[in-house]
């Protein structure tokens, strides 16, 4: 079983927006997609949309299987505030920098989904710390389409407006908070009606929400996703027209069922200064990787890629370039879980590792997501 290696520059979620700015007339953006053109266009991002999952459960999503597009890669590791980086940026994650849900940055080890200390047993909220805008320092696509004229809008929950992930990857847009579908869509609507030139991001949450607690595939999941796929097209239907409608994702979903809890394992600490990452993504952070690597493969077997910091960067995962001030914040070693393994802890965790959902890895399930599209 090869990892699938995110297809950066050709195939990836941070090659979206580009490839749409690109038919918007924003110099410096190419589109590698084939997906530019129309002038006033809503990216609706349904997080936890794995392709896989969309392709087996067709009936339930009789709109977007309707919709012309295919599969592209999301980025590595697939998790969320790595692919809003992505998607945000424009830029692979050894560029924007968000290696993880986790990660460390200096003394700290962040939530980057949060912009919280990790593990820590109450919130600790670090964006007077750690910065958004200089842990995440480079001008976003979204930055560059408004400096272009376009209208840019954001269409998203209303708790995320001056979130630190927000101020660190979707700077650059006009911020609309909505409560649930009904203002999404009609948010939406106003946005692409508000120039001759648009950009409108929207983002969806829930469906990956029970993916997470039910597992992707069961019924509460496949209710969700005919939810959703009623709002795309009633997105879709408020479309101006020549306007367009792409629909795409962060990641994937994987069922587990092989945990191992790092927070009891002593034979997996031991020698561990930190851990960051998630449950199918770890940063393991050692000042003896050479010996944490051994026992760690002969614990894991073939259940897991293993590999070096500059393994895994010279492999392409974190993107074609890693920037120097990025490198640090990559694990000495990196672990990408493959079937259904689950490196969960328990006691740093407890939330999560209940969860029978999970994505972050190389697997074809997490890695390919969809482009969908159509015009109004």
């Amino acid at each position: 079983m090869d990892p699938v290696v995110p297809r950066y520059g050709s195939g990836s979620l941070a090659d979206v927006v580009p490839s749409l700015l690109a038919g918007l007339g924003v110099p410096g953006m190419v589109d590698v997609l084939g997906v530019s053109g129309p002038r006033r266009v809503c990216v609706l991002l349904v997080d936890g949309l794995g392709w896989r999952l969309l392709r087996e459960h067709e009936g339930d999503a009789p709109f977007l299987a309707s919709l012309a597009g295919g599969p592209i890669t999301a980025g590595f590791p697939s998790t969320t505030a790595s692919s809003l980086a992505a998607l945000g940026t424009g830029l692979p994650t050894g560029e924007h920098g968000l290696v993880g849900y986790s990660f460390a940055h200096g003394d700290e080890v962040l939530n980057a989904l949060r912009w919280s200390r990790y593990g820590a047993a109450e919130h600790v909220d670090l964006r007077s710390v750690l910065v958004p805008e200089e842990v995440q320092p480079r001008r976003t696509a979204f930055e560059a389409a408004a400096d272009a004229g376009v209208e840019v809008r954001l269409v998203l929950p209303r708790d995320q407006k001056g979130s630190g992930l927000s101020r660190a990857v979707l700077r650059g847009g006009r911020f609309g908070g909505v409560l649930g579908f009904g203002d999404l869509v009609t948010r939406v609507a106003e946005a692409l009606r508000s120039a001759d030139r648009v950009l409108c991001y929207a983002y969806h949450a829930d469906l990956d929400a029970l993916g997470h607690v039910y597992g992707p595939g069961s019924d509460p999941w496949r209710w969700q996703l005919r939810f959703v796929d009623r709002l795309a097209a009633a997105v879709a239907d408020g479309l101006p027209p020549g306007g367009a409608l792409v629909v795409t994702a962060d990641h994937g979903m994987v069922r587990v069922a092989d945990p191992v809890d790092l927070d009891t394992d002593d034979e997996l600490r031991d020698g561990v200064r930190a851990f960051g990452g998630e449950a199918r993504v770890r940063h393991v952070y050692t000042s003896t990787p050479d010996a944490v690597r051994s026992r760690w493969e002969e614990r894991l077997g073939d259940r897991a890629w293993i590999a070096s910091r500059s393994e895994a960067v010279a492999a392409g995962w974190f993107g074609p370039t890693v920037a120097g001030h990025v490198l640090p914040r990559i694990g000495d070693l990196v672990v990408a879980a493959k079937d259904s393994l689950a490196l969960v802890r328990s006691r740093v965790e407890p939330g999560l590792t209940t969860f029978v959902g999970h994505h972050g890895s190389l697997t074809e399930e997490e890695q390919h997501i969809p482009v969908l599209h159509t015009i109004g």
